[in-house]
């Protein structure tokens, strides 16, 4: 254990690809461990043998993913303020934004989460649930809303130890949560009989040592909690929410173009909502790394711009962009081969297991212009461009989801809504790298 304060910029030296491949192990395991407990999650509560349930994860998980979005999204401002201030070598002020950050994160999230308490029932509604997946899903949201705040809070710790560089210690702030899950789920879904509730509530406990861990690891490892302010979180206000804003804006273009697919596949019945709520526990096991990659990126980034070393900070986006689209074939090419199994797995019958085959077959690659994507984000965001970012991201949850999907679905049907889907992300993920490399040499022209 230390006691001193760290100020060491860790990622202005050695090789950038060992940084990027580092980081995103570290920080991709914790996270797809997260995301193997919610497929489990899925997976228990299908032996119920009830698709309502089912039904009701998938439109319950769209709005809890969208408090994750809110967490990331201000989780990526602790990340570029610290490493940006431990690349220029400006350790005590890196200290105070970590504390600003953490706080702004919890308010956040709490009046977040009273809004998603009160306006559950209007929002399920919007997104075509009905009947008993809407009761059901009510019932989810009411008892994990109360944990949206730990989790804000971890979640901040845990994007500070990235931007100090400490990669394990922001894992464990994330596997915990998978260990937690891994061991209440069966007891409180089965043992105790409290089904979807349970489900619910071993989530919430398990954002609560979530929380613990990381407090721990920033407070009393690393010394990088200053006193909380008031006076020092308004003075902070401003230059956290120039990157906190849209990045969150950011991080919910996700949620809205997950809900939007969800809305577009629900005319087609509960097996088609069933297939989406598999696959949207699929895409995180499958493409944790990818999913990691914008929040391990960015510190590495952040350090070398904050440093001025600007040759380092294009190879690493170059890098990023390598390791996605290598990592993606091959995840892609898993699914294909074991597709039916996937869909076997869950119990699936009649329409759902050929959506879940059929996005296992044809769908899945395109999660490399996702992450190509992701990791353009990450610059854009750390090299002062996190408007770029929202730009980008919006326009593909927008312009390039909404019509591909609705002219898909018109000839297609679910497989038109996926394959438009893949399409928006092929043309937003190529246009924001050519993007990125455009402001990475502007910056260094303009620096030099």
């Amino acid at each position: 254990m230390s006691s001193a304060l760290t100020s060491e910029a860790r990622f202005v030296t050695g090789s950038t690809m060992r940084h990027v491949v580092v980081m995103t192990f570290t920080g991709a395991l914790g996270l797809m461990s997260m995301f193997l407990v919610d497929l489990a999650d899925l997976f228990y509560l299908s032996l119920l043998g009830k698709t309502e349930i089912t039904a009701a994860i998938g439109y319950a998980g769209t709005v809890v993913f969208t408090n994750l979005s809110l967490c990331i999204g201000t989780g990526i401002a602790a990340a570029v303020l610290v490493a940006r201030n431990l690349g220029a070598k400006r350790p005590e002020r890196a200290r105070e934004f970590a504390t600003s950050c953490f706080m702004y994160s919890c308010i956040l999230s709490a009046v977040f989460s009273g809004v998603i308490a009160l306006a559950a029932d209007w929002l399920l509604r919007l997104l075509g649930a009905e009947g008993e997946a809407l009761h059901l899903a009510k019932q989810f949201i009411w008892i994990a809303s109360p944990g949206f705040v730990v989790l804000a809070g971890g979640i901040a710790c845990s994007f500070t130890l990235r931007g100090l560089g400490d990669a394990r210690r922001a894992m464990y702030v994330t596997l915990v949560v998978a260990i937690v899950i891994a061991i209440l789920d069966p007891i409180f879904i089965f043992g105790l009989g409290w089904g979807i509730q349970g489900a619910a509530l071993a989530g919430v406990i398990a954002d609560l040592c979530s929380l613990a861990v990381g407090f721990h690891s920033v407070h009393r490892v690393h010394n990088f909690f200053a006193p909380p302010s008031w006076a020092r979180l308004r003075a902070d206000l401003r230059e956290i929410s120039e990157i906190a804003v849209p990045a969150m804006l950011t991080q919910l273009a996700t949620p809205f173009a997950n809900a939007y697919a969800t809305r577009a596949v629900a005319p087609f019945g509960n097996e088609a909502v069933a297939a989406a709520a598999i696959i949207g526990r699929i895409i995180p096991v499958a493409f944790g790394i990818i999913f990691s990659l914008s929040g391990s990126v960015g510190p590495i980034i952040g350090q070398n711009y904050g440093a001025r070393a600007y040759d380092r900070v294009r190879r690493t986006l170059t890098d990023g962009l390598i390791f996605a689209t290598i990592y993606t074939l091959v995840a892609a090419a898993l699914l294909y081969v074991f597709r039916h199994d996937v869909a076997e797995l869950f119990r699936a019958s009649g329409r759902t297991i050929d959506l879940v085959v059929f996005f296992c077959s044809f769908i899945a690659a395109s999660w490399a212009f996702t992450g190509a994507q992701f990791v353009a984000s990450a610059a854009f965001n750390n090299l002062g461009h996190p408007n770029t970012s929202t730009v980008f991201n919006w326009a593909k949850a927008t312009i390039g989801t909404i019509p591909f999907a609705l002219y898909g679905a018109h000839v297609a049907g679910p497989e038109g809504v996926m394959v438009g889907v893949a399409l928006g992300s092929i043309i937003f993920g190529v246009a924001s790298v050519a993007w990125a490399y455009r402001i990475v040499a502007k910056v260094a022209q303009q620096k030099a």
